[in-house]
């Protein structure tokens, strides 16, 4: 029987993988509030920092692609990372594939809260509003070039995301209270941006990227600013650590990528 082995991937291709996953996730993520935004402004503006999030992801897919060319000798399309990969193949931070609502709202089909739409994008956006710069001085410059694109956008996501965070923290007590329950459900998901594993050692050893722990103070500093605007309460420091960047996910992943994937699972080869 002949078997063929795959060579290991490096960890600079799994390590922009993970950034590409991330952004194409809670893009999908953000994306499900168009049409149902609470007010259209904010339906707009969500669906304007998908569009960004998605992008990001396609310039990542694509530099991906031809890494992966080199060393493979075959150059996978950015639609082939999107549409093409199970499940256990994705590396975002479980954060990002979370619903739209509490540990305690039910099933998948409850009620979207914009508490939690909100206080994921502050989270997210406070770390990237570190780690983009930062890659602006990768040594590799597709992803420097990136990165640079990126720091801009994410500048208006995260000024969005604060804004709306202390005009609701420091709001109603309906509001405060929504607020309150979203940040005690998500911060310990944060855990897992800051944990340290061999792809993101080596890739910082050779230069592409750096520790995410090493922005740990920054943007405490920016959350912790911010919170107090809003008047909401740290909850106390957990050990848990979600494992998404593991390719180990939640109940909410497979729900969706099958919304995502659906349609070129369905009609393979076609181009719209």
């Amino acid at each position: 029987m002949n078997m063929t082995t795959q060579p290991p991937i490096p960890a600079t291709l799994q390590y922009i993988l993970r950034l590409a996953d991330n952004a194409l996730i809670l893009g999908q993520r953000n994306a499900e509030w168009c049409g149902h935004g609470p007010v259209l402004e904010e339906d707009i503006a969500l669906a304007n920092i998908s569009l960004d999030l998605i992008g990001q992801a396609r310039l990542l897919y694509a530099h991906a692609g031809v890494l992966e060319g080199r060393l493979t000798g075959r150059a996978r399309h950015e639609d082939d990372y999107a549409y093409w990969r199970p499940e256990s193949d994705f590396r975002n931070w479980t954060l990002q594939e979370l619903p739209h609502h509490g540990p305690l709202a039910g099933t998948a089909r409850a009620d979207r809260d914009y508490a939690v739409t909100i206080m994921r994008n502050f989270l997210y956006s406070a770390l990237m509003a570190e780690l983009w710069p930062a890659l602006e001085a990768s040594s590799d410059p597709e992803l420097a070039a990136i990165a640079a694109k990126s720091a801009k956008e994410v500048r208006y996501h995260l000024h969005h995301a604060a804004d709306w965070v202390v005009r609701l923290g420091d709001g109603t007590g309906e509001s405060h209270r929504r607020m309150q329950r979203a940040l005690d459900h998500l911060l310990p998901y944060m855990n897992e941006c800051f944990a340290v594993d061999p792809v993101e050692e080596e890739s910082a050893r050779q230069g592409v990227s750096v520790l995410t722990a090493d922005l740990r103070d920054a943007w405490e500093a920016t959350v912790t600013a911010t919170l107090d605007d809003a008047t909401l309460q740290r909850p106390a420091t957990t050990g848990f650590v979600s494992t998404g960047k593991q390719g180990v996910h939640s109940e909410h992943m497979s729900y969706l990528l099958a919304e995502l994937q659906g349609l070129a699972r369905a009609h393979p080869g076609a181009q719209w």
